[in-house]
């Protein structure tokens, strides 16, 4: 995997929900804060989202304590993977990457590994790190698969 290394945060599931149906929900940007645990609010989604450049303006935290900060797309293969630039200075910032694989044509293995690529959260020791991201990464994958029921009428 371009960029990560094989000590990162990993969550891994079989989800009963078509690859389409999760890509749904990842290619609207304003459902961002619906599944993406922390993310609280939605400022603007660029016009070209999920492209390779194309961001999500957010904010992170609890009101009134929220930081306003981006997600930006590294890479993306529709239906099957994005790489995200997730920023929340003054925090830091992570790498994430969400894998679909059909595993029928009504399950999916999704796979969401995450690394702190800069700041003060890429200085904490990988047990805390893994402490934090794990659990957090699971909701967020459950969060997902929730709404892509929701929307496929599941």
């Amino acid at each position: 995997m371009c960029g990560y290394h094989r000590d990162m945060a990993e969550v891994t599931r079989v989800v009963d929900v078509p690859a389409q149906s999760l890509w749904a929900v990842i290619a609207d940007g304003w459902t961002y804060a619906g599944w993406v645990v922390g993310a609280s609010h939605i400022r603007r989604v660029d016009q070209t989202w999920p492209t390779v450049g194309s961001h999500i303006h957010h904010s992170v935290g609890s009101w009134p304590l929220t930081i306003d900060d981006t997600t930006e797309v590294l890479r993306m293969e529709p239906q099957r993977l994005i790489e995200l630039n997730a920023r929340a200075w003054p925090t830091g910032e992570a790498r994430v990457r969400i894998e679909l694989d059909p595993v029928t044509a009504d399950s999916t293995r999704v796979r969401i590994v995450e690394q702190a690529s800069s700041g003060p959260g890429a200085l904490l020791p990988k047990p805390l790190q893994d402490a934090m991201l794990v659990p957090r990464n699971r909701e967020t994958l459950s969060r997902l698969t929730d709404l892509a029921l929701r929307r496929s009428g599941g």
